[in-house]
């Protein structure tokens, strides 16, 4: 359990700190090229399938409105 820590927000962007503005990098929370997905009990769920998620979002974004964003 994380006690006495920061969530600093700008916009849709947040970033924790702790003590120092590293430590939950240092300490190993998580660190630069780390992704997450929100799970539906709000868990962020580390995960190294980046490509894959990418690969659904743009497939949606294709066939948004019947034609593909390139067209």
């Amino acid at each position: 359990m994380w006690m006495d820590y920061t969530i600093n927000q700008a916009g849709t962007n947040f970033k924790i700190e702790g003590d120092t503005s590293t430590e939950v990098m240092d300490k190993g929370l998580y660190k630069p090229g780390d992704v997450f997905v929100v799970n539906e009990h709000g868990w962020l769920v580390k995960t190294n399938e980046l490509a894959m998620l990418m690969a659904k979002y743009e497939q949606g974004q294709k066939f948004k409105n019947g034609h593909s964003k390139s067209n």
